[in-house]
């Protein structure tokens, strides 16, 4: 049997069932329990299912679906922001740069969240002065007003002083073959330093950035661990960044 014809077959009892284990599938597909469960990772990396211990659930289950949760979110990026949380630990270095849902990712963290924030956006200043276990570094630079960040080649040289367990990255535009492009010249370079300088790199975008292109080059898609919209995970509108190894949520 195809790998592909596995998939459909996963996918379709996942619909009838709501969900599925390794073992169970292992007689219906006639292949090995280690089969099964790196088919499973596949589906789950490319936002198809939602891989839980021993097996799989339907993606619309999954409790960090919140497109069905229209009494908690209606804006993309307060969607993307609470999609994040899952993603932050206490005692993580993270970068953060410029941008409105990366304000909104910072607005729903839990009031005793303890991580260190770098960044080069001074409008999280407001904002993380009321989480008292928060250690925020702004990086220097020239301010700029349209982006509403600090940039150019101080905030580089600081950005390499330091290693991220996580970058949220904003995007202007995400493209599966430019990968990440910005507006802003002196802003494409920052985020080029951040990525850099990350040990993972979530890149985050709402529907009308993605196929879309700017000037500036930011990072090769291939640079990009994880992408998170606004969109149900399965949507076709994002089937271009399916199997790049790359995590859609």
């Amino acid at each position: 049997m195809l790998k592909e014809e596995r998939f459909e077959i996963i996918l379709k009892k996942l619909e009838l069932e709501g969900n599925v284990t390794y073992q169970g599938f292992t007689s219906v597909l006639d292949v090995s329990e280690d089969t099964v469960r790196r088919d499973i990772d596949y589906l789950h990396k490319n936002g198809l299912l939602t891989k839980v211990r021993g097996g799989a659930l339907l993606r619309s289950k999954d409790p960090l679906s919140f497109q069905e949760r229209e009494s908690i979110s209606t804006k993309e990026k307060d969607v993307i922001a609470l999609k994040a949380q899952q993603f932050i630990k206490n005692g993580m270095t993270i970068f953060m740069d410029g941008g409105t849902t990366i304000c909104a990712i910072v607005n729903n963290l839990a009031k005793d969240t303890n991580i260190r924030v770098i960044t080069n956006n001074p409008k999280l200043i407001p904002i993380i002065v009321d989480f008292p276990h928060i250690e925020l570094i702004i990086l220097g630079g020239k301010y700029y007003k349209d982006p509403a960040v600090t940039a150019g080649a101080g905030t580089c040289l600081e950005v390499n002083n330091y290693i991220a367990d996580l970058y949220f990255l904003g995007t202007c535009a995400l493209n599966h073959q430019e990968g990440v492009t910005a507006i802003y010249k002196e802003d494409a370079e920052v985020k080029r330093i951040m990525v850099k300088c990350s040990k993972k790199v979530i890149a985050l975008a709402d529907e009308n950035k993605l196929r879309s292109k700017e000037t500036f080059k930011a990072c090769d898609i291939e640079h990009i661990d994880t992408i998170i919209t606004n969109l149900p995970s399965n949507d076709e509108q994002l089937n271009d960044f399916r199997g790049l190894d790359i995590q859609i949520v």
